[in-house]
C-alpha cells in the first residue's frame, strides 16, 4: 500500500521553483533543494523524480505564472501601450526580490535549452505563447481605437517578445538604466510612436 505524503506537493514544487529560479540548475544542490522545501530527498525522487525532472516540473509551473501574470499586466484597464511599458519596465527594473534573479525561463533558454531539446522545446513554446499574449493585447489596443488598425498585430507581438527577451538578458550586465529606458522606447516605438511602422501585407 502506497505511503500517504504528508507536504503539500504544490508547495514544495513553488518553493524548488523559487530555488532554482534563484541559483539556476547546475550551481542548486540538493541540499538548496531539502533545505527550502522542507522535505528530504527520498520524498523529493517519490514525488518528483530526479533533480532534472523536479526542474522540469518547476520550469513548467513558472511559466504557467508567469504567462497569467503578464496576461493580467496586459488587460487591465490603463490602456494597452502604458501596460506595455510597465510590463518591460518591471522587466528590467522589478521590485519583488524573486524578479531580480530576472525570468527564470529565458535563464533556462540560456543555460540549459542549448543542450538540452526538453528545454529548447519548453523555452520556445513559452515564447510563443507570450507572442500569443502580447497579440492578443494589441489587438485590444485596435479595437480601443487605441492602436492604428494598420498594424500588424502578430508581427509586432513577435518583435515586442524578441525585444523582450534580449532587454531583460541584458540587465544582467547592469547596464546604465538611462540607456535601458531608451532601449524599451525604441522597442516600443513600434506600436507607440510609429505605430504605422509595421503593416499588414
Amino acid at each position: 500500500m502506497a505511503r500517504t505524503r504528508t507536504f503539500d506537493e504544490q508547495k514544495a514544487l513553488t518553493d524548488a521553483m523559487h530555488v532554482f529560479w534563484e541559483k539556476g540548475y547546475e550551481a542548486c544542490s540538493l541540499i538548496d533543494l531539502t533545505s527550502r522545501m522542507g522535505i528530504q530527498k527520498p520524498s523529493i525522487y517519490a514525488a518528483f523524480g530526479d533533480k532534472l525532472s523536479l526542474f522540469e516540473s518547476a520550469l513548467r509551473h513558472y511559466n504557467q505564472l508567469h504567462a497569467k501574470a503578464v496576461r493580467t499586466k496586459l488587460t487591465n484597464n490603463e490602456g494597452v501601450k502604458s501596460a506595455f511599458r510597465r510590463l518591460f519596465m518591471e522587466g528590467v527594473f522589478p521590485a519583488a526580490t524573486d524578479e531580480r534573479h530576472g525570468c527564470f525561463c529565458i535563464n533556462t533558454m540560456v543555460e540549459l535549452a542549448p543542450h538540452d531539446p526538453r528545454f529548447e522545446v519548453l523555452t520556445r513554446e513559452h515564447q510563443r505563447y507570450l507572442a500569443t499574449i502580447f497579440e492578443d493585447a494589441l489587438q485590444q489596443g485596435i479595437n480601443s481605437g487605441e492602436i492604428d488598425g494598420t498594424v500588424d498585430c502578430r508581427a509586432a507581438a513577435q518583435s515586442l517578445v524578441v525585444a523582450f527577451i534580449g532587454i531583460t538578458v541584458l540587465k544582467k550586465a547592469n547596464p546604465d538604466r538611462q540607456w535601458l529606458e531608451s532601449c524599451i522606447d525604441a522597442a516600443l516605438s513600434i506600436i507607440s510612436d510609429a505605430p504605422k511602422s509595421i503593416n499588414k501585407s
